[in-house]
């Protein structure tokens, strides 16, 4: 049952309000299916990592007993970590859902994109990307993205308009009072769209705690070999690491957020069960991705630099 919490206003006037997690999963409910009445080719971001588990979970809520009325699409930079595939693939089975793979394996190997020289793939993602949304006529992308991640991420609204080859122009965001949103676009464009705009790390672990939602186990405590760079902990792959002077070690880590394996840090940590994740999320001064994404350190304005080319 929903929560609700009484309020006690001008002598006991009968006011009453949604507790915190139901109000941010009754906005995410009302956004999925205000884009399935508003456009025609909706698809949902979907990696296997926890913000696109929790968002498919929110869109099945949203419809059901029907099916889900999107497809998935997952843009493999073919470095992702084993155990989170498994997951995606074993997702996807289990619920009867049409998964696109848009590969930069496959842009790499036919000459579009170029590997880079420090093996990192998450910048290349972009292109693929773009490539399925137009193949398909995706007109609505729902992703994963939170404000509280990454100042970018933070400037930007719940319908994001990308213009016809995939740019975001922060000049261009629309108001969104009252709940309303505009997804209004011309011929060749698409809006970007994040349910979990509104919601924080600690949120979406609550959230999981609630729904008992499962997870890739490497979301908690395990034992893993890494190696230092930059003061991360990666994992050692075919992708480049380690290099001469890095050594591999095995250390008790776990992973607050999960993409390419050369650029996404593990964090050392004891917390195997999920109320110890929440403990130390609570506890942490540093977003996910300020801990543990390499490729938002490239520079001041990594993120917003890729999301104007047409990134996540």
């Amino acid at each position: 049952m929903t929560a609700v919490t009484a309020i006690n206003a001008d002598e006991g006037a009968g006011l009453y309000a949604l507790a915190h997690l139901d109000a941010l999963e009754s906005e995410a409910v009302h956004i999925f299916r205000e884009v399935a009445g508003e456009f025609e080719r909706p698809v949902i971001l979907f990696s296997g990592g926890k913000d696109s588990i929790v968002m498919l979970h929110l869109a099945l809520k949203a419809f059901a007993p029907a099916a889900v009325p999107f497809s998935l699409l997952h843009v493999d930079t073919g470095h992702n970590f084993p155990e989170v595939i498994a997951y995606r693939d074993a997702t996807v089975a289990r619920h009867g859902l049409r998964l696109h793979v848009a590969s930069v394996q496959e842009f790499i190997d036919d000459g579009r994109l170029r590997e880079r020289p420090d093996g990192t793939r998450n910048p290349l993602q972009t292109v693929p990307l773009l490539d399925a949304i137009e193949k398909n006529r995706f007109d609505a992308v729902f992703g994963g993205g939170r404000r509280d991640e990454e100042k970018a991420r933070a400037k930007e609204r719940v319908f994001s308009l990308r213009d016809e080859f995939g740019g975001w122009d922060p000049r261009r965001q629309r108001p969104e009072l009252w709940q309303l949103y505009n997804g209004r676009h011309s011929p060749g464009e698409h809006v970007r769209v994040f349910p979990l705009s509104n919601w924080t790390e600690l949120d979406v672990w609550q959230y999981i705690a609630r729904e008992k939602i499962d997870l890739p186990r490497i979301y908690y405590a395990h034992e893993r070999e890494v190696f230092r760079r930059a003061g991360m902990w990666l994992a050692p792959g075919e992708w480049g690491g380690p290099k001469d002077g890095e050594t591999v070690e095995r250390r008790m880590v776990r992973y607050r957020t999960v993409g390419d394996m050369s650029c996404t840090g593990a964090v050392e940590s004891d917390a195997v069960s999920i109320e110890q994740v929440i403990d130390e999320i609570a506890a942490s001064r540093l977003t996910e991705r300020g801990a543990t994404r390499a490729d938002d350190k490239l520079s001041e304005a990594a993120m917003e630099d890729r999301k104007r080319e047409g990134y996540f």
